[in-house]
């Protein structure tokens, strides 16, 4: 027991250490200006008719034929797209479809990736042998086609039925990441330590295994949402993601694909909004996973 203790202890003092790094790290130029860029959108999405309001008339369906494709004029600083709609408003309202689908879906993929990642690693056997093989099933096949095809059998293809969709063909990467960092976890001092006081595995998994095992996928999840928004805009260009009168950024780039040569802002302004969000998670990503894992340290 003694022993035991003493693990505990020592366990206790790393984390110490761990949070103290950790501060360190999210205070960085680079994390603020990620964080920032990350809550200024989730503040676009929230409330758009406000920021489209700032710069703009803010109503993205009041479109006028007579002003199809006109540049950037008082009150329209995008200018207009090929319905008359002005381009800024659009943009900006297109926000909130296109964050809704990358947090939506990886969500969805967290809380499966927990589950099952958590199960697998921490009971191993049949459960562990069951949950394997699915995931090999999905990494062997073509996850494009899969979407697409999946995509294609919903006659109504909404933000629910994207993230849904996306979601399924993305939980296995999440899950064997979770699985792995359970596997590393579960054979730790303190959770042998708190076997021993008779714990129940039930609370075992839920009080010392998920919660410290959980960090990897956290940081993954950041990174998956830019990820999920890419995909959603390439799904959405192919003619197979989003439908009108969704106002996503993927949506804008594919009625965009038969016009851009002639009007170019109408393929540069939601591809720079959709640049910058990827690049703003992707960082906050790579913020967090420099502050968690002390090897980067």
């Amino acid at each position: 027991m003694t022993s035991q203790l003493t693990a505990v202890s020592e366990d206790v003092h790393r984390l110490s250490a761990a949070s103290r790094g950790l501060g360190s790290r999210l205070r960085s130029p680079r994390f603020f200006l990620a964080a920032s860029t990350v809550a200024v959108l989730c503040l676009i999405a929230a409330f758009p008719g406000a920021f489209a309001g700032w710069f703009g008339h803010g109503d993205p369906h009041s479109c006028n034929l007579d002003h199809s494709g006109q540049g950037p004029s008082p009150g329209h600083p995008f200018g207009y797209d090929i319905q008359g709609c002005d381009l800024y408003s659009n943009v900006i309202h297109g926000t909130r479809d296109s964050l809704g689908i990358g947090l939506l879906t990886t969500g969805l993929t967290l809380v499966a990736a927990v589950v099952l990642g958590s199960l697998a690693g921490y009971l191993g056997g049949v459960a562990d042998l069951v949950i394997s093989r699915v995931m090999d099933v999905f990494f062997g096949f073509p996850t494009l086609i899969g979407m697409i095809v999946v995509l294609e059998s919903f006659s109504v293809h909404s933000v629910w039925t994207v993230s849904v969709v996306l979601a399924l063909f993305s939980w296995p990467v999440m899950t064997r990441i979770m699985r792995s960092s359970v596997l590393a976890v579960r054979g730790l001092d303190y959770v042998t330590a708190a076997r021993a006081l008779g714990a129940s595995h039930t609370r075992v998994l839920l009080r010392h295994v998920i919660p410290n095992a959980i960090a990897p996928v956290a940081v993954l999840t950041s990174m998956s949402i830019g990820a999920v928004m890419t995909a959603e805009a390439a799904l959405t260009f192919l003619g197979v993601g989003l439908e009108a009168p969704a106002l996503s950024w993927g949506v804008q780039l594919n009625t965009a694909q038969q016009y851009f040569t002639e009007h170019l802002g109408l393929l540069l302004f939601p591809a720079l909004f959709l640049s910058v969000a990827v690049l703003g998670f992707v960082l906050l990503g790579d913020c967090l996973r420099d502050a968690f894992d002390p090897r980067l340290r």
